[in-house]
């Protein structure tokens, strides 16, 4: 049988296929889990602990996307740019953060960069000390920088899929190198790479549980602290997991929500 819009009805998804069975499925594992909070002292009391140490997980997310994103299109552009140095200089960082592990790189901002940082002021005369710089503000150093690199590659590639001819109308008509790229390339750019980007995203916020090996008390330190008290490892992981996966999910959601709104503008 031809539906109305000429396609045939036995092709069409059913109701059941195209239903989130998939978010159902969270949906109820979230029930189960809220009612054991509410009825569990224990649960109750973990998951307490665990919402102290959420507001510096969203915090250092927050602070370091952002950053990263700054990071990333200053490199992105000296990618793309005909400045030999500028261009070699963003090739040099980008190469050699992506070869990196993250959690090296915490290692290196925290315990390197920022002491080296702090003598060099000491020698310009300023009075610091590497104790006056708190272990949360050289994890969101190192976190910006490690996914500088990531966002740089990746707004490169948004900016050379862009056909060229609207660079050369753009100057046609006037505008300049710095009105090009704010009103036509970078808009354009950051439609095409925002599913890239909040996949990006997802990927700091879950790297951000690195913040702990530093003692940083974020969520993930909070389950730790509590396992080594209490040694109730079963229930913590649960909780922690499901914390991560809900922060997650609502970042996915809002990504999504924000492509079809542009989607939509676009039509």
């Amino acid at each position: 049988m031809i539906g109305p819009d000429g396609a045939l009805a036995s092709e069409r998804p059913s109701l059941l296929a195209r239903a989130p069975w998939w978010l159902l499925a969270l949906a109820l594992v979230a029930v189960l889990i809220g009612w054991r909070v509410a009825t569990d002292a224990l649960w109750r009391d973990i998951a307490a602990r665990l919402l102290d140490g959420l507001g510096l997980t969203l915090l250092v997310t927050a602070i370091a996307f952002p950053l990263a994103l700054g990071i990333g299109l200053f490199s992105a552009l000296g990618l793309v740019s005909g400045n030999l140095f500028f261009r070699q200089f963003s090739t040099l960082y980008v190469q050699v953060v992506r070869g990196l592990p993250v959690l090296v790189q915490i290692f290196i901002v925290a315990f390197v960069l920022v002491p080296l940082g702090v003598e060099t002021a000491n020698f310009l005369g300023f009075r610091i000390a590497a104790q006056d710089v708190p272990m949360v503000v050289r994890v969101i150093a190192a976190l910006a920088f490690a996914y500088g690199a990531f966002e740089a590659e990746t707004l490169r590639g948004g900016l050379t899929s862009l056909p060229r001819g609207q660079a050369e109308a753009a100057r046609a008509l006037g505008l300049s190198r710095r009105q090009t790229l704010r009103h036509i390339l970078l808009p354009q750019t950051f439609r095409r790479v925002l599913p890239t980007l909040g996949n990006d995203l997802i990927c700091l916020l879950k790297d951000s549980a690195l913040v702990s090996v530093l003692g940083v008390r974020d969520i993930t330190q909070e389950a730790r602290l509590y396992q080594s008290a209490t040694f109730r490892y079963t229930e913590s992981l649960v909780l922690l997991a499901f914390f991560y996966l809900a922060l997650t999910l609502l970042v996915a959601l809002g990504v999504r929500a924000l492509e079809n709104r542009y989607r939509r503008h676009a039509a």
